[in-house]
């Protein structure tokens, strides 16, 4: 028969094949069958003697132990995982059809096919978590037969033993019960996160209607939910991932074959309303549910809500009652002076990294604010607080607190006009918050008062690459494209979390050792055996030198005094307290945070829907929530003094305008900081041989030049009071490039107008100072610019040599 034939041929080819193997492959073969063979062999006497309870049993089981977390001493209960389970169960005719195919879309699509049980799926997921093939590593291959299995009988046995114990009864189970039955017992047994367990209770709690009743949409979120309750809870910070997921249910809906493309195309466009209720029996809500979702991480939604762990935090209750108070009623104030409605605290303690108090909204269970989310995870743009870290950057590159730099309007984009002192299009000249601009600072004021060109000048010279680094090394780890920054950065271009703000900050605090933030004390299973507990892995991440340095600045009441007053809430009259404001140019955000050696506080204010507040500093929005919180953890966590920096051994040495000195040779003009140093080696003590090369040199020195115009010099003025500021004696430029050139002049000579003459060949004339002109140079070599100042009292000139090359 021609059947027989085929067959006869594949095992001629077969043999033939076989044959073709080496003796020794032969050999090795053979024995690998026959293990195989036996192994089956034993897995399947095993199997047969595995007895399978009824679906009677599964379904009348005890609730299994409830994990319960608790405060730093053990003794105050923050919330029951299972503390007031909320199931309805429901007969599989009364959950809609939509609930029904999205649960069996996206948990296991092949599940009206199997017998319970996916080698394939299977194997994959163990590749993946083996790290043997990409993938979502902890993923599963488990069927919603197993996962019955799993939730009924077998959540405590971690062990191989186990696993073959769940594929075995899922075999079972579906020899002796429906498909349907299986089903139904996955829906009417799962987390939908919290203490919500059905799909019934879950379609009341979301959506306040009956589990029959929902919509399509609603269905795919329902099924989005079971694989990671906290992460993709609709009230929590990842709204975005919950809402792509219930996008993917839809899909897979689709490619199933369960619904149209009608139906996709509604479902995917629909706008589905949360409902929001309380929940009853929780304390410090935003802190836990921060708890719950790294335990899930760690141990898995399973565990979490089945097993019984016991788990010790590192929250002082007391501390927290206390910040969740004056947030709620300091919120509420700031709701009715500035437009802000919201607000947010979070103290670690910076020698342990551990969360002493999180404060998440004003209220958690406030609807109309969002209350829900937690903005101390949220990402928000820090304004001026990120300050510090790139003047420590500036330290460790060798600049120190009393270097100079010029705070003066400055266009700070290389291809725009050094004249053109605006932000438009993409020319970029910052203010400050007065609008005002002070001349020469030192970075320690520069860095207490919180004036911005300065901070962007220092952002300039240590590099936004250099800055982000530091950011990152102390704990920052949302900033993860450079390029998208520039300048910007150091008013807060970027995006953070008030979290890793505070315990970055805690660095300085700790004198440059980082302590991993950490919510955890101890985790201990339903045996009280002990599983995880707290173990300092601090490492030195910052110079402590350094660190000593951004504390000195940070509490340096004196140097703050000329923005904020003598008396203001950042001062605490005889005690060491470094604090940072900051507040975005658009006025969405105002933070605080300061820190004592033993406690770093920061807080927020502003509105969840990301729209403007009244015009306010942070110190009138957040600095008086801040204070008040401080004042009680200070009583609570007595302050100790920070050590000062020890002497600079090389300050004798160091270039004059690192000691403060930025006028000491007259003879050479006045000149902003790219002049004087190196910025990648201020220390070398060699200026730079050819500063114009610098794409932000003429920037920094044009509007230096209109200031000194302004000044009164007398004797000392360079060249009786007139000088060419630009190019500099014995520089080089680039040939085929159009230059610029300008003086500086005592404002008492009365210049009217300026000439040049490049090699003594009129080029240009100006009437405004600093008399800037624009020059296009003829031919390589040597060059001279000749200026004549037209006075009351009669011509003066100057001159400059450079070589065009």
């Amino acid at each position: 028969m021609p059947g027989e034939h085929t067959h006869g041929k594949q095992r001629s080819r077969l043999s033939r094949a076989f044959h073709a193997i080496p003796p020794w492959a032969q050999q090795g073969l053979r024995f690998t069958t026959l293990a195989t063979i036996m192994c089956a062999g034993v897995f399947t006497a095993w199997a047969l003697l595995v007895s399978v309870p009824s679906v009677e049993t599964i379904e009348n089981r005890a609730v299994s132990e409830s994990t319960k977390i608790y405060d730093r001493t053990g003794n105050v209960l923050l919330y029951d995982v299972h503390g007031s389970m909320r199931r309805t169960e429901v007969p599989f005719d009364q959950i809609s059809p939509f609930i029904r195919n999205a649960t069996v879309s996206i948990e296991d699509a092949t599940f009206y096919q199997h017998n319970g049980f996916r080698p394939l799926a299977f194997l994959r997921a163990v590749l993946v978590n083996l790290g043997l093939r990409s993938g979502y590593r902890g993923q599963g291959g488990s069927t919603i037969t197993q996962q019955v299995i799993k939730n009924t009988l077998l959540t405590k046995d971690k062990t191989p033993i186990r696993k073959a114990k769940e594929i075995v009864l899922a075999l079972k189970l579906e020899r002796i019960t429906t498909k349907d039955e299986i089903l139904n017992l996955y829906l009417n047994e799962t987390s939908y996160g919290g203490t919500i367990y059905g799909v019934e209770e879950a379609s009341r709690y979301f959506f306040g209607k009956s589990a029959i009743d929902v919509t399509l949409a609603e269905a795919a979120y329902l099924a989005s939910l079971p694989q990671a309750p906290t992460r993709y809870s609709p009230y929590g910070n990842h709204r975005d991932e919950l809402n792509g997921r219930k996008d993917l249910v839809l899909t897979r809906m689709y490619d199933l074959g369960h619904i149209s493309e009608e139906d996709y195309q509604l479902a995917t466009a629909e706008e589905v309303v949360f409902r929001e209720q309380a929940e009853a029996g929780i304390k410090a809500p935003h802190f836990v549910f921060y708890v719950r979702e790294l335990l899930e991480q760690k141990y898995g939604a399973d565990a979490i809500a089945n097993e019984g762990l016991q788990v010790i935090t590192t929250l002082d209750y007391d501390l927290q009652q206390k910040a969740e108070e004056i947030v709620k009623e300091r919120a509420l104030a700031n709701e009715q002076n500035f437009n802000a409605e919201n607000a947010g605290l979070v103290a670690i303690e910076p020698n342990t990294g551990q969360v002493l108090a999180m404060v998440g909204s004003r209220d958690y269970f406030d609807e109309d604010i969002d209350g829900k989310v937690n903005v101390t995870l949220a990402h928000r743009q820090p304004g001026s607080s990120f300050k510090p870290f790139v003047y420590a950057k500036a330290f460790e590159q060798g600049y120190t607190p009393e270097t100079v730099v010029f705070d003066l309007r400055t266009q700070f984009t290389s291809h725009c006009e050094p004249q053109d002192l605006t932000t438009h299009d993409e020319c970029y000249a910052p203010v400050n918050y007065d609008d005002l601009f002070r001349g020469p600072m030192t970075l320690r004021n520069a860095l207490a008062q919180s004036i911005n060109v300065p901070a962007v000048k220092v952002l300039y010279l240590v590099g936004v690459t250099n800055a982000i680094d530091m950011a990152e090394r102390l704990g920052i780890t949302s900033l993860t494209d450079a390029g998208r920054y520039g300048l910007t950065l150091v008013l807060g271009g970027g995006e953070v979390q008030l979290l890793e703000m505070v315990a970055a900050y805690g660095v300085f605090a700790a004198e440059g050792e980082r302590h991993p933030t950490t919510p955890l004390l101890e985790v201990r299973d339903s045996d009280d055996d002990t599983i995880e507990q707290y173990e300092d892995t601090s490492e030195r991440v910052l110079d402590m030198e350094i660190a000593r340095q951004v504390s000195d600045v940070l509490s340096d009441n004196e140097a703050r005094s000329p923005t904020f007053g003598g008396s203001s809430a950042l001062h605490f009259p005889g005690v060491d307290v470094a604090v940072k404001t900051g507040t975005t140019n658009d006025y969405r955000d105002a933070w605080i945070i300061g820190y004592t050696p033993r406690i770093a506080v920061g807080s927020w204010a502003g509105n969840n829907d990301n729209s403007e507040m009244i015009r306010r500093v942070a110190g009138l929005i957040v600095a008086p929530m801040w204070r008040e919180f401080m004042d009680y953890a200070l009583v609570k966590y007595p302050p100790e003094d920070f050590t000062p920096p020890s002497p600079d051994p090389e300050w004798d040495s160091l270039p004059p305008v690192l000691r403060g000195e930025w006028n000491t040779n007259p003879s050479m003009g006045t000149h902003d900081i790219l002049f004087w140093v190196n910025k990648q080696n201020p220390r070398s003590g060699t200026p730079p041989q050819n500063p114009q090369s610098d794409s932000q040199f003429n920037h920094w020195e044009y509007p230096v030049s209109v200031w000194a115009g302004q000044q009164t010099y007398g004797s000392t003025t360079p060249q009786n009071g007139f000088s060419v500021a630009s190019p500099l004696n014995g520089s080089t430029i680039p040939w085929g490039l159009s230059f610029q050139t300008w003086v500086s002049f005592d404002s008492s000579l009365g210049i009217t107008q300026v000439s040049y003459y490049l090699n003594n060949v009129f080029v240009g004339v100006s009437a405004q100072p600093p008399y800037l002109i624009e020059v296009q140079p003829s031919a390589r070599g040597p060059a001279t610019i000749r200026a004549v100042a037209e006075t009351p009292t009669g011509n003066i000139e100057s001159s400059t040599g450079f070589t065009i090359q």
